[in-house]
Parts: C-alpha cells; sequence; structure tokens
C-alpha cells in the first residue's frame, strides 16, 4: 500500500517550480562567486604588498646605530627588520641552545667563531670596532689632557668596575695595561655597577674624568654634557673592540641575510649610522688595521 505522502513527495516538480530554481539558484551561485572573488583577490593583493621580514638580533650595545640603520635598511630593500637588542653573553648562549634569529651582530670574535664552529652561524663579516676616551663634563674644568693627568690628587674619578662586561673589565684592562690602575684608585669617587649612572656625575660635574667607549659619549643622553680626551689605542683591550655581523643557519633560506649583510658595512650603507653612534667602520682606515691586527675574518 502506497505510503499516504508518497504521492506529495514524489510529485514532480510544476513547471512554475521549474522555472523559479533556474532563475534563483544560478544567480545565489553568481552572487556567491562575485562576492568570494575579490575577497580571494584582496587577500592575495595584500599578501604581495606585504614587505618581506628579516629577523635580527644584537647585543644592546649596537643598538643606537642599528636601530636608524634598520629603518633605512626596510625602506630600501621594502622590508621590515624584526630587531631584539640584548646583552649579547644571554643572546649567544640563546642561540647555542634553542634561540632563533636570521642575523646575529654580536661583540667579541670569540662569540662569532664560536657560533660557527657549533654550525649555528654560516658567515659572518666585521661590522665595526669600538674605541675609549676620557670624557669630562663640557668644558673639561679640571683641564684633562691625557690619562696620566687622572692620577692627580685633586682629580676627582667616576668608575664602574662592577657594570656587566665588559663595561668594568675592559677599563680596568685599559688601565693596567697603562700602568696607571693603582695610582688612579685613590681618586675615585664612584665605582659603581652601571657605566650609564657613573657617566651621569660627569655630565653634572660631581666628577672630573671618567674612561668609557665613544659610543656612551655619543648617546644622545650624554653628547651635549661631555667634553672627550682620545686615549692611545695601544692602550685598549683587544676583546670587547670587535663587533661582527653573520647569517645564521635559519637566515640561509632568505636572501635578505645577505643583503643585510653586504648593506650594513658599507658607506652607502649602515656604515654612517655606526660612525655617527660613536663606531669606527671596518672600511675606514683605521677599521681596516684592527680588522688585520685582530684578525676579524671568517674561518
Amino acid at each position: 500500500m502506497p505510503h499516504p505522502h508518497s504521492e506529495k513527495t514524489s510529485k514532480p516538480a510544476s513547471p512554475a517550480r521549474r522555472n523559479f530554481l533556474k532563475k534563483t539558484v544560478p544567480a545565489a551561485m553568481g552572487a556567491a562567486v562575485a562576492t568570494t572573488l575579490p575577497m580571494v583577490a584582496a587577500l592575495e593583493a595584500r599578501a604581495a604588498n606585504a614587505p618581506a621580514t628579516l629577523q635580527v638580533w644584537s647585543c644592546g650595545g649596537l643598538a643606537e646605530a642599528m636601530i636608524p640603520a634598520n629603518e633605512a635598511f626596510g625602506q630600501k630593500f621594502k622590508a621590515k627588520v624584526l630587531y631584539t637588542g640584548a646583552f649579547a653573553a644571554a643572546l649567544g648562549k640563546s642561540l647555542m641552545a634553542n634561540g632563533r634569529t636570521e642575523v646575529f651582530a654580536g661583540r667579541a670574535l670569540a662569540l662569532a667563531k664560536n657560533l660557527r664552529k657549533a654550525e649555528r652561524m654560516k658567515r659572518f663579516v666585521p661590522l665595526c670596532y669600538t674605541s675609549y676616551v676620557i670624557v669630562t663634563p663640557r668644558g673639561n674644568p679640571a683641564g684633562i689632557k691625557t690619562l696620566q693627568d687622572m692620577t692627580a690628587p685633586d682629580i676627582r674619578v667616576a668608575m664602574a668596575q662592577n657594570a656587566s662586561p665588559p663595561g668594568g673589565a675592559a677599563v680596568m684592562g685599559l688601565l693596567k695595561n697603562a700602568g696607571l690602575l693603582e695610582a688612579i684608585r685613590p681618586n675615585l669617587v664612584e665605582n659603581g655597577t652601571c657605566v650609564q649612572r657613573s657617566v651621569e656625575l660627569v655630565c653634572k660635574g660631581k666628577a672630573d674624568a671618567m674612561i668609557v667607549e665613544l659610543r656612551i659619549s655619543r648617546m644622545p643622553l650624554f653628547e651635549k654634557s661631555l667634553d672627550i680626551v682620545e686615549i692611545p689605542p695601544e692602550f685598549f683591550p683587544p676583546g670587547p673592540l670587535t663587533f661582527t655581523v653573520g647569517v645564521m643557519d635559519e637566515g640561509m633560506a632568505n636572501p635578505l641575510s645577505e643583503e643585510y649583510l653586504q648593506w650594513m658595512v658599507g658607506p652607502d650603507g649602515g656604515g654612517p649610522f655606526f660612525e655617527k653612534a660613536g663606531f669606527i667602520t671596518p672600511y675606514s682606515l683605521l677599521g681596516r688595521e684592527m680588522t688585520e691586527r685582530f684578525g676579524v675574518r671568517d674561518v
């Protein structure tokens, strides 16, 4: 016996219904396609126009130069540099373990060589060098002209012996090389744990002299309050003078990594930013001499 609703459910569609479906379904599908295609096109265009990215880590001491240099690189190559600046030793340990970045700029040649030996870094080049100067309050009221002048009985000297490496240890090494460490100790009015805090005493005239990296004297916070006195380079301790920049294993697949290295160390690229921040560039006469003296080359 037929199901009571069998005639209803199996009845062929009426001509009116067939005409409705022919008109409505294609129209609905067309509307969906018309709505979806522009969305897909917009997403594809956004992806195509999105800037390429490059992840860069560096030791914090380079930040004053790296930040504007990275911005200039990004504008030139239509890319975005994802930058992190921190304590070099901590970043180095991270990279030797689970840390991942495409480019790393670090202090001390030994760090770059260790990363290369561990096959974490694929190649490196000299990025810049640092130097040391005596800073005095603006006008140099105590008349400091040499390291020896800092040993005079009436000279107030600031130091940050216990600052994180290489801040304190490098200055101690410099004074030992000059044979003046013990002669200067009686003149210390500050022997702190932070280089920048100790420099503030010099800016305020509460200390007559302090030995710091030239880059410290170029910081906007200090540069208008300080004069500098050059120190002969032969007294510089070699360890903390060198900065390198290298492509990490993760950066090998990104063509921006090699572009970054070549641009960052050149006179038409990052070089002027490092000069302004108080660093010695590798293409300068002194920079070329330091490259040879310290053997800063890939292995």
